[in-house]
């Protein structure tokens, strides 16, 4: 992979719900994992640059499916479905379970799971459930913190400390808020991915 990602260069490379739809490529691949709602598909319009790219949706739970984001043939952005939405029947939620943990566990493209949380609330017991996993597969947690624009500085600076308590986040993991409203955090979400395809394939910056 080259040091500078064309983030026009994007796009939706298949919707999957099984292994055997997966796209036979070669690219390093980052998850995205959260809650419903915790507007992941806004996360990834915004750093994409793209304003429907991903569908934002009113309902909660409402990706059903994989979504690969071939950006640049060089990286893969992976939207995986929402977890914790109630409203959901419980095969729905079985099946959809199913899904995430067959994508993550057989898929040796995948070089960090991202899990994004509310910066407003405390992180739920799937949330904690989830980075469990993380910390079980991943040589380190990454959390962003979503909508952080909706809290003041101070609020922002205790929820942080909150969530980083809450998913019992250690030494060398990351913790980053993140806003659709601001620029930076855009650059702060590419600075970290960039970074850590660049580590994982032994390259410098």
């Amino acid at each position: 992979m080259s040091t500078k990602l064309n983030k026009h260069n994007v796009n939706l490379m298949i919707s999957a719900v099984k292994k055997t739809q997966y796209p036979n490529t070669a690219m390093p691949e980052i998850a995205l994992a959260g809650r419903s709602n915790v507007g992941k598909s806004s996360m990834i319009n915004k750093v994409l640059n793209r304003k429907s790219l991903a569908r934002v949706s009113g309902t909660p739970g409402k990706t059903v499916t994989i979504n690969f984001y071939n950006v640049d043939n060089q990286l893969m952005l992976v939207d995986l479905p929402g977890y914790g939405y109630a409203a959901r029947s419980k095969k729905e939620v079985e099946s959809w379970g199913a899904m995430i943990d067959g994508y993550l566990t057989s898929r040796p493209q995948l070089c960090q799971v991202v899990q994004l949380v509310d910066s407003r609330h405390k992180p739920s017991a799937e949330d904690v459930a989830m980075q469990e996993w993380i910390k079980e597969c991943c040589a380190y947690s990454v959390v962003f913190a979503t909508k952080s624009d909706k809290l003041s500085k101070k609020q922002l600076e205790e929820n942080l400390e909150m969530i980083a308590e809450t998913l019992d986040l250690r030494d060398g993991d990351i913790l980053i808020p993140f806003s659709v409203k601001d620029n930076e955090s855009v650059e702060n979400f590419w600075e970290y991915v960039e970074g850590c395809v660049l580590d994982d394939e032994g390259e410098t910056e």
